[in-house]
C-alpha cells in the first residue's frame, strides 16, 4: 500500500510531533490526562462532590463500627465547542518564495508543499492554544465560558454560554473596601479573607494571579513595604522570578498564615474583532492554586475524502485533508474539542483589586 502523507493518521503523527505552544494559565491551572480526560464521545460528563470535613467518630469499645454516610454528587453534561481552522494550498503557494525561504531556494514544488504542510499546521496548533489559553482565563475570570460558533460569516455567529454555577451571578467573586492601589487599602487583610473563604471548603490558596497594574500596587503598598523591611516579621519578599509565557512572580506574601506567590501575568491576544487584549484584564487579580481546574476534549467526527464515511478520532488535535481538483487548491483542517472545567464549583476567587466595576 502506498504511503499516502495527507491520510487523517498519517497526519495526526506529524501534528502530535510538532513543539506545542506554551500555555501557562491552560498548562498551570487547567491540566490535561489524557487517560482520563481524552473522551471518546462528542459530550463528556463532569462530576461534582461538595467536600466533606467530618471528623471520624470515637466509637465505644464493644461496638463494631459507626456507619458515616457517602455524601452524594452531581453529574453534569456538556457538549465541549468545536474550534476547526483552516488553511488553503493553491497552486500558486507552490512556486512562490516562503517566509524565510532562501532566495534562490532549489526546493522542489512537492517539498515545498510538505514544508507548508507543516508549517500551516504548526500556526493552526498556536492559534488553537492561544484560543484555549483565553477560554481559561476567562473561566477563571468569569466562572464559566461564552463561546462563539461562527458558519459562513466571520462577523457574525450563535453565542453559546457554560457556567459553573447556579443562579445570575458568579458567588465566587470579591470586592475590596478600598482598592488596591489608594491609600489605606489592606491588601494582606484582603487576601485572608478570601484565603480563609476557599480553605473553608477544603481548597488551597497558593497562587495570586494579578494583572500588571495589580502586581505594581502591590509592590508599591506602603503598609507592605514597612513588614517587609522589618527584619522581625516574616510576611515574605520580593522574589522576582521569571516563568513561561510572560509570567514574573513579583513576591511571595504571608497573609496570617496563608502564604501565596503573586504571579503578574502580562501576556495578551488579539480576540474576534482584532482588539488587543490581555489574559488577565487591568485591575483584577484571582486567588486560587495549581491544578485547581481540567482540560477535557470531546471526540470529532469527520467525514474522510480517502473513503466518503464519516470516522470519529479521539485526541487534542484532529487534522484533515480535502483537495478540489477543478481549482487546483488543497485545504487543510486543524479541529479540537476542548473544555475548561473547575475540580470543585467556585475552586478560585476573582478580586477586584483596583476601579471594581462589578
Amino acid at each position: 500500500m502506498a504511503f499516502n502523507i495527507y491520510d487523517t493518521h498519517t497526519l495526526l503523527v506529524a501534528v502530535e510531533s510538532l513543539s506545542p505552544v506554551s500555555s501557562f494559565l491552560r498548562d498551570r491551572y487547567f491540566p490535561t490526562n489524557d487517560a482520563t480526560d481524552v473522551f471518546s464521545t462528542t459530550d463528556v460528563l463532569v462530576e461534582y462532590k461538595d467536600g466533606n470535613k467530618k471528623l471520624a467518630p470515637f466509637v465505644a469499645p464493644r461496638k463494631g463500627g459507626v456507619t458515616i454516610l457517602r455524601k452524594g454528587y452531581t453529574v453534569d453534561r456538556y457538549t465541549p465547542p468545536r474550534i476547526a481552522p483552516k488553511r488553503a494550498l493553491t497552486i500558486d503557494d507552490l512556486t512562490r518564495k516562503g517566509f524565510g525561504e532562501a532566495l534562490f531556494s532549489k526546493l522542489t514544488p512537492a517539498e515545498r508543499q510538505t514544508a507548508l504542510l507543516l508549517k500551516d499546521f504548526d500556526e493552526m496548533g498556536e492559534s488553537i492554544t492561544r484560543r484555549e489559553e483565553a477560554m481559561a482565563a476567562e473561566t477563571l475570570l468569569t466562572n464559566g465560558c461564552v463561546m462563539k460558533h461562527i458558519a459562513d460569516d466571520a462577523s457574525e455567529g450563535e453565542d453559546m454560554s457554560i457556567q459553573f454555577y447556579k443562579g445570575s451571578s458568579n458567588p465566587a467573586v470579591y470586592t475590596p473596601k478600598t482598592d488596591w492601589d489608594k491609600a489605606g487599602a489592606d491588601i494582606l487583610g484582603d487576601i485572608f479573607v478570601v484565603a480563609e473563604m476557599l480553605a473553608a471548603k477544603g481548597l488551597p490558596a497558593s497562587d495570586l494571579l494579578v494583572s500588571p497594574d495589580v502586581g505594581d500596587a502591590i509592590l508599591h503598598d506602603e503598609t507592605i513595604l514597612k513588614l517587609l523591611d522589618n527584619r522581625n516579621v516574616n510576611v515574605g519578599g520580593i522574589d522576582p522570578q521569571q516563568l513561561p509565557a510572560g509570567v514574573t512572580k513579583i513576591a511571595r506574601l504571608n497573609a496570617k498564615g496563608h502564604v501565596v506567590d503573586v504571579l503578574q501575568y502580562s501576556a495578551s491576544y488579539t480576540d474576534d474583532k482584532d482588539k488587543d487584549c490581555h489574559f488577565i484584564p487591568s485591575g483584577k487579580a484571582i486567588l486560587t492554586a495549581p491544578g485547581c481546574g481540567r482540560t477535557l476534549y470531546g471526540a470529532v467526527s469527520q467525514l474522510e475524502q480517502s473513503d466518503g464515511v464519516f470516522h470519529t478520532y479521539v485526541g487534542r488535535r484532529i487534522p484533515k485533508y480535502y483537495s478540489d481538483v477543478p481549482s487546483n487548491t488543497r485545504e487543510v483542517y486543524l479541529t479540537s474539542r476542548p473544555l475548561i472545567i473547575p475540580n470543585h464549583k467556585n475552586s478560585w476567587y476573582v478580586i477586584n483589586a483596583i476601579n471594581a466595576q462589578d
